[in-house]
């Protein structure tokens, strides 16, 4: 692999007028298609073989164009102080409300408060239920502000009005502290490389990958039913990832520079060592994010797929457009002061009455890897620890899908929320959709008069709606409201009494029993999602193990990786709880509602942070065996190792880390999450497992960690991480003394 890597690196830097041209016509074209495509309505959202999703389905055959996907809106009223909506003027108001709301173009029906019975027991709090045509994602501006207009002229008249419902759902918009992000990786790069261009190298590059891969996801969005949050998740990887595999490369370029070779010969060993790392890091990420598919859940599935299509796009740049753009910069991409790689300015060091060039000095790199192999026990048990300890609140996770209790009280579908639960219970906002099957029964009313009756009979029940039934009359609706919220566990325990007794119910009549609605779905999303976490670890982490052999040609190594990243997504999974869940710092954060944590999160962020993990294990511990393998005695190669690529994978996790954060400032709270757990997790993963506990494994192992059974040995490919086949490949015409005269020279394109 790695010459061909080689040759792909020298011809992208030769021929880079024809590669830069590709990527820009890939980028044109995909952002034309971007612009003409039809724009995407609302992902659908889908549990397959849970009953919730079963019922769903049911509700959607027999009782066609009841606008089961439509959006809907509460319109909530609450009286003034002293009087009730009943009252003469109360009651006027709220008519006049109705009406108006009637009018829009895109309304299919309104339910009058008091004809529905839509008004609390007090009579001081009513609610007006609005449902459209269309989902939520695809209502007109002009829909949404007529509903917030009818609200406010209801509002001049002295009531209280607030609205909840997805009606009011729009796409999910990120805050500008994404640009903050990149800022702050712009001057990491700076300080890193000591040079605007090196600097600017990963940015643009990065950019031009997440607006291919962005763009593309975009145009078929409407074609493959992606949602928005979709091309939000792939543009945070992608460019991380971008930046970091760019970032990479132009460091081992700068390397070989520094060594003497001119910049085709230094490109091509550039792509042949540091690109095999970047192809193997990027086939953990794709494995991990591809991998979501084993948890069937088609929006996690498609989030998965478009995310790693955007992680192979960063990984071909980085191997072709990187290359061809260092050609064009020439001689500008070596730092200002034209030192070594990494050198600092100022003059040189005197060592016991020579003078020792800076760029020999022991690095910060070199100095912690030697502090690491004398205190290796002390280290990895600190390390541990301290990850031990902030894991601790993950034991405490409680799962769930977000609805309008875990808004920010600023929201008006928070506040019509907690007047709902006020004049209702706090069930209310979280019906239960019992839906009867009487097809085929002898008795289809008595059968759902006797599953009306086991209902109102069960603990936590606050009420039970008349049944509702299709025009054939063999399938029945009966909502049930909860005497608890819909996040409790009690009404968790309460869908699960009604299909224990739909069971009986079943033996008895023939009718068949299932619940759905919004609370089901989430706890049948929940409990899928948990039940998919074990074989999803056991696929993804698996199949990593077995590449991460072939990587390094060892077996302790990919073992002692996957633990550390059990620590690292344990802890990064604490964090998350602590902040979101239970409020610490949450206000530093913008966290202004506190609840259960998304379903989705604990399965994505293992994914993605699986992935990420094994790339700074690749990166690091390649360079280690890289020295291990040309006869370094193992506490050296953890030297050398660590001496060559300990700042640049801190940089590449600061960058990394910058990006990510730089999504927390998104209103959505899926995005918020997310974009803190994966930057909690890279800290981690970097800054303590990579660089901390495992130099001390390491060192502890000695050349035991590069043990592989000799007949494992034979039967593997040789994939040559380590550039050794390179050696015959650099002719001596391509080694000039350092100096001024080793510049990189554009080669004729």
């Amino acid at each position: 692999m790695a010459t061909f890597l080689y040759r792909t690196g020298r011809f992208a830097f030769r021929r880079r007028h024809f590669v830069v041209l590709i990527w820009v016509a890939l980028l044109a074209l995909a952002g034309v298609g971007a612009a003409n495509a039809p724009a995407a309505g609302s992902s659908s959202f889908s549990v397959p073989g849970t009953e919730s999703q079963k019922a769903f389905d049911l509700l959607d055959e027999r009782f066609p164009g009841a606008g089961a996907d439509g959006a809907t809106a509460r319109v909530v009223f609450k009286a003034p102080a002293g009087e009730k909506l009943t009252e003469p003027a109360g009651k006027k108001a709220v008519r006049k409300a109705v009406a108006e709301l009637r009018q829009g173009a895109e309304v299919a029906s309104v339910d009058d408060p008091y004809t529905a019975g839509a008004v609390s027991k007090d009579r001081t709090i009513a609610y007006a239920r609005v449902a459209y045509d269309v989902p939520g994602m695809e209502l007109r501006d002009s829909s949404r502000e007529a509903l917030e207009t009818a609200a406010e002229h209801a509002r001049d008249s002295g009531l209280t009005v607030e609205i909840g419902g997805d009606a009011l759902q729009t796409a999910p918009e990120t805050g500008a502290t994404e640009v903050i992000g990149i800022a702050v990786a712009a001057v990491v790069l700076v300080i890193t490389f000591g040079s605007l261009v090196s600097a600017g190298l990963p940015l643009v590059t990065a950019l031009i990958g997440v607006g291919i891969g962005v763009s593309s996801i975009t145009a078929l969005a409407s074609t493959l039913d992606l949602g928005s949050t979709t091309s939000i998740l792939a543009m945070m990887i992608g460019l991380a990832v971008g930046i970091d595999y760019a970032l990479f490369i132009v460091s081992r370029f700068r390397a070989e520079l520094a060594e003497g070779r001119r910049g085709e010969e230094a490109a091509g060993r550039a792509v042949g060592t540091a690109g095999s790392a970047v192809v193997f890091a990027g086939l953990t990420v794709v494995i991990a994010l591809v991998g979501l598919s084993v948890v069937d859940i088609p929006m996690l599935t498609k989030m998965g797929v478009a995310a790693a299509g955007t992680v192979v796009i960063a990984v071909l740049i980085a191997l072709t457009l990187v290359p061809a753009l260092i050609g064009f910069a020439g001689k500008r991409v070596r730092p200002a002061n034209a030192g070594g790689l990494f050198r600092r300015r100022g003059g040189d060091a005197r060592h016991h009455g020579h003078r020792v060039p800076r760029a020999e000095r022991p690095n910060m790199g070199t100095r912690w890897a030697r502090f690491v192999i004398r205190r290796p026990v002390a280290v990895l048990l600190v390390g541990v620890a301290a990850l031990g300890a902030v894991a601790v609140p993950a034991g405490s996770i409680e799962l769930g899908l977000g609805d309008d209790g875990t808004q920010p009280v600023s929201t008006t579908q928070r506040r019509a929320y907690d007047l709902l639960s006020e004049g209702f219970g706090p069930g209310f906002n979280g019906p239960l959709v019992v839906v009867t099957d009487v097809k085929g029964t002898d008795d289809p009313r008595g059968a759902v008069r006797e599953v009306t009756e086991e209902l109102k009979g069960l603990d936590d029940v606050a009420a039970v709606t008349p049944a509702t039934f299709d025009k054939a009359g063999d399938t029945a609706i009966i909502t049930v409201v909860p005497a608890s919220k819909p996040s409790s566990g009690e009404t968790e325990e309460l869908v699960g009494a009604i299909r224990a007794a739909g069971g009986g119910i079943t033996d008895r009549t023939g009718a068949e029993v299932s619940v759905t609605g919004t609370t089901a779905l989430n706890i049948d999303t929940s409990q899928k999602l948990t039940d998919a976490m074990l074989p999803y670890l056991a696929l993804v982490v698996g199949l990593a193990f077995l590449l991460l052999i072939v990587v390094f040609r060892s077996v302790l190594v990919p073992l002692k990786a996957a633990l550390g990243f059990l620590l690292s997504v344990m802890a990064a999974l604490g964090a998350v709880v602590a902040v979101f869940q239970w409020g610490w710092l949450g206000s530093l954060l913008g966290v202004e509602q506190t609840g259960p944590i998304m379903s989705m999160m604990p399965i994505f962020l293992v994914g993605v942070v699986f992935g990420l993990a094994m790339d700074y294990e690749v990166f690091l511990v390649t360079r280690i065996r890289e020295a291990h393998v040309h006869g370094e005695r193992p506490g050296q190669a953890i030297v050398t190792g660590f001496r060559h690529s300990a700042r640049v994978v801190t940089a590449a996790a600061v960058i990394m880390i910058a990006v990510f954060a730089g999504f927390i400032g998104s209103h959505e709270a899926m995005i918020k999450s997310i974009g803190f757990g994966l930057a909690t997790a890279v800290f981690f993963d970097a800054f303590v497992v990579r660089m901390a506990i495992v130099p001390a494994v390491l060192a502890l192992l000695g050349r035991r960690a590069w043990w592989l059974p000799s007949w494992l040995d034979r039967i593997l490919p040789n994939v040559d991480v380590e550039g050794e086949g390179l050696r015959p490949a650099g002719a001596a015409d391509e080694v000039e003394a350092p100096g001024p005269a080793a510049e990189p020279e554009p080669a004729r394109a």
